[in-house]
């Protein structure tokens, strides 16, 4: 997680009628994400990822996509697991979205701040040029905390899913550490936010403040996941790996990232812990943890072969 003060002065940009320009294209302005000069820059990619000539093997015929959480980037997020995907055979890709520039410094991006709906929308349109380049019909998906939710967001409203027809789904497995679906106390920001609505003043912005509007999105209870979670908490034909740690602070309680299966999908919830009870994972180190990692590798591929609980 960046540092909660500079992800204040981005907030300002996308929380306020004050006009900030981003590096991240709009909606209506927004073209396929390609790799060539023009196009709105992304920031560095971990190492493995974002070789736009990969071509996926018989052995990992389908892409994977890397999704970052709140106010961090690909980079501090994947550096781990980017490159071990890379080395096993598989395509990897990663991008950064919901980016925001701080008010008084515009040099420095924020990312994974702005409403999520627009984040999904963002992750449709890089999946589609990563289905173009490679030429695979389908991809796999890893998302962290509020990556995790993008991807759903994804699936559901942005076209990853198609409920009526499975055989045409754009994803076969989605994985998520410490995903945010059902909402986050932000280790009891969200008390105090009410804390202050019940003395009159829009306790709301104080999360906002620090997290930005997706923030606001994630909190427990809110409208957002309740129209993302409303009739079935899955789609048809998908492959749910959800994995949580009881150690997590960020995203609490832990549980609640668990999700139910609805009809023609598979949810294998996983405790980082089962079998490894010593294992004492962070929010923030579930992308770097190696059992985890392994926990994440299986989940990409049934037949890996895990290494004894570290």
């Amino acid at each position: 997680m960046r540092s909660p003060l500079r992800i204040i002065l981005a907030s300002v940009c996308v929380g306020t009628t004050i006009f900030c320009a981003t590096n991240t294209a709009t909606a209506d302005e927004a073209k396929p994400l390609e790799p060539t000069p023009g196009f709105f820059e992304m920031g560095t990619s971990p190492a493995g990822a974002n070789d736009w000539n990969c071509t996926p093997s018989p052995e990992h015929p389908r892409p994977v996509v890397l999704i970052h959480g709140t106010g961090i980037s690909m980079n501090d997020t994947w550096s781990a697991l980017s490159p071990q995907l890379s080395t096993l055979g598989y395509c990897v890709f990663a991008l950064n979205y919901g980016g925001a520039q701080e008010f008084l410094d515009p040099s420095a991006v924020h990312w994974g701040i702005r409403d999520i709906a627009s984040s999904g929308r963002e992750l449709a349109m890089f999946v589609d040029s990563v289905r173009r380049h490679t030429g695979a019909a389908q991809v796999d998906l890893v998302g962290h905390s509020q990556g995790g939710v993008v991807a759903r967001q994804f699936l559901r409203f942005d076209g990853g899913a198609n409920p009526s027809d499975p055989s045409q789904n754009l994803v076969r497995n989605v994985v998520t550490l410490g995903a945010t679906n059902h909402g986050t106390t932000f280790a009891g920001l969200q008390a105090n936010a009410h804390a202050l609505s019940g003395l009159g003043l829009p306790g709301d912005l104080l999360v906002q403040a620090i997290w930005g509007p997706a923030g606001v999105q994630q909190l427990s209870g809110s409208p957002f996941l309740a129209a993302l979670n409303g009739g079935s908490e899955t789609e048809p034909g998908i492959d749910y790996t959800v994995i949580a740690s009881k150690s997590d602070e960020i995203s609490t309680p832990p549980e609640a990232t668990f999700l139910t299966p609805g009809p023609d999908a598979v949810v294998d919830n996983v405790w980082v812990q089962t079998g490894c009870e010593a294992n004492t994972t962070s929010h923030g180190d579930l992308v770097r943890d190696p059992h985890t990692l392994d926990l994440v590798k299986r989940a990409l591929d049934p037949t890996y072969v895990m290494a004894a609980c570290q």
